[in-house]
């Protein structure tokens, strides 16, 4: 009976063991899938440039994940500004409501790019945030990004980054609404759509458009009708082929002189 309470205890105390070390997680460790480490988008999402050291602080950041069905609300205008979200896969519309209940889409946002950085200054939401179609998100708590940032230069100056070509987006959107003609204003979105997702490593001439036409109409100040007669006619003049939301920009050199000095 003593061997058997001695291999008994024994038992028990491997178990133990093995719960603390299957725990911790040593610096060799093969880290999760889902992990900026290991995500096809960290050369262009917030872990660009960092060095593999400081990878392992951004993977303890982002491992809250969070999927959004199509047509969904990510957080909505007035929440309160708690996280920032680096789209992993899928798409976002940020829509804004006027007091008479108006929206306005304000920005699209396609895998690596980050939302919810309007808000860092007042705290709220100014924006719904709406999925295109069912994406996925990593949650970004910016109190523990803030304090990261001063320890990381270069996550601070990527984070830099981000907020420069979100003002950026900003001032191009003021600039197609401002002086060009509607023709030109499609001709720029594509444009714009096809340089993003080179930087993601895509085709650049051939894409998904995953937002729909009158999205794109609201987006630019255009109606639906006139959306898709340009679109038709940039088909028909051999500037682009679309089949259905697939689009193909066939005379990138012809889409630029339609857009002239932007």
């Amino acid at each position: 009976m003593l061997n058997a309470a001695i291999r008994e205890s024994t038992a028990r105390a491997q178990v133990r063991l093995s719960v603390v070390h299957s725990s911790a997680r040593p610096a060799g460790a093969v880290r999760p899938a889902n992990s900026c480490s290991n995500c096809c988008l960290r050369d262009v999402c917030l872990p660009r440039g960092l060095p593999d050291a400081s990878l392992r602080d951004v993977d303890e950041l982002t491992t809250a994940k969070r999927r959004v069905a199509r047509g969904t609300a990510l957080y909505r205008s007035g929440d309160r500004f708690e996280m920032l979200f680096a789209v992993r896969s899928g798409a976002f519309k940020s829509v804004g409501v006027s007091r008479s209940g108006e929206e306005k889409v304000t920005g699209f946002y396609l895998p690596g790019e980050i939302l919810g950085l309007d808000a860092i200054n007042n705290d709220r939401q100014n924006y719904n945030a709406i999925a295109l179609e069912d994406s996925e998100v990593c949650a970004i708590p910016f109190g523990k990004l803030q304090e990261l940032a001063l320890r990381i230069p270069e996550l601070q100056q990527q984070l830099f980054r981000m907020l420069s070509r979100d003002i950026a987006r900003d001032q191009g959107l003021m600039l197609l609404l401002g002086s060009m003609t509607a023709e030109q204003r499609i001709a720029a979105f594509l444009l714009s759509l096809s340089r993003r997702y080179k930087r993601l490593g895509y085709a650049a001439e051939r894409f998904n458009l995953r937002m729909t036409r009158e999205d794109i109409g609201n987006y630019l100040g255009l109606t639906l009708e006139t959306v898709s007669r340009l679109l038709s006619r940039f088909h028909r003049d051999g500037l682009v082929s679309t089949q259905q939301r697939e689009i193909e920009l066939q005379d990138v050199e012809g889409l630029m002189e339609i857009v002239g000095h932007w």
